[in-house]
């Protein structure tokens, strides 16, 4: 028996990132911030700016998990995040503006084979879950927009820290009571793999945009193009 094929017969839940793993986070947000810096009368390249937001975003929240504050909500850390960008850009903006486009995170779609893939691994008697840096209640908002019911939708929240700190993926132990030996984490950001794997989970890489994974000892045991290839490996 394969090495594969002994990671496949131990794992018992299947845990997914959500933004940028299970939903489009870089497509949604551009299409959302078309109309509105159009309206701003920026010219820049709305594609870019979500670059820069979501690159800010990550630094603030890696920023406060590091940091001996308590922990800080991820609407605020998006919100300050998006503001910071628009001061970049020399954009006017209101409060209910910031509001209004962090709000967008809440209502993005999935990949066009994410929701097949899901079905799949049900139907091969996988437990499913989310394990977010969002808030819980940006992800119970979510759910009707991905449209699939997972067995556990988990928020950083009540670890009080930021992935990739271990206590966020204790915590699926903690919410789930499945062993962390018997999870495979699923990401499509290399970090977020990094931290699950150090902790003691088998971790896949969904590489999307076809990067290198990098040089770390934390190597993922699986890495695929997509959600189809992954639910294909798993059968």
């Amino acid at each position: 028996m394969s090495n594969f094929d002994i990671i496949k017969k131990k794992i018992k839940l299947i845990i997914f990132d959500q933004y940028g793993t299970i939903v489009d986070m870089q497509k949604g947000l551009t299409e959302a911030v078309i109309p509105f810096l159009k309206n701003k009368k920026w010219e820049g390249d709305p594609n870019r700016f979500v670059t820069w937001w979501r690159r800010t975003h990550f630094e603030n929240s890696m920023i406060d998990a590091l940091s001996k504050n308590n922990h800080t909500n991820y609407r605020t850390i998006g919100q300050n995040a998006v503001s910071y960008v628009m001061d970049r850009c020399g954009i006017n903006y209101t409060k209910k503006e910031v509001e209004w486009l962090v709000k967008q995170i809440e209502v993005l779609k999935p990949f066009p084979d994410v929701i097949l893939s899901l079905n799949k691994l049900r139907e091969n008697d996988f437990k499913l879950g989310i394990l977010s840096n969002g808030d819980q209640d940006m992800l119970e908002n979510a759910k009707q927009f991905i449209g699939f019911d997972m067995d556990f939708t988990i928020s950083v929240q009540e670890a009080g820290y930021f992935k990739p700190h271990w206590k966020t993926y204790r915590l699926v132990e903690l919410k789930t009571r499945i062993n962390k030996e018997n999870c495979l984490f699923v990401a499509n950001h290399a970090f977020d793999c990094i931290g699950a794997k150090s902790f003691g989970m088998y971790t896949a890489f969904i590489d999307r945009r076809k990067r290198p994974f990098g040089h770390t000892p934390f190597q993922p045991d699986i890495i695929v193009k997509d959600f189809k290839e992954l639910s294909n490996v798993l059968e």
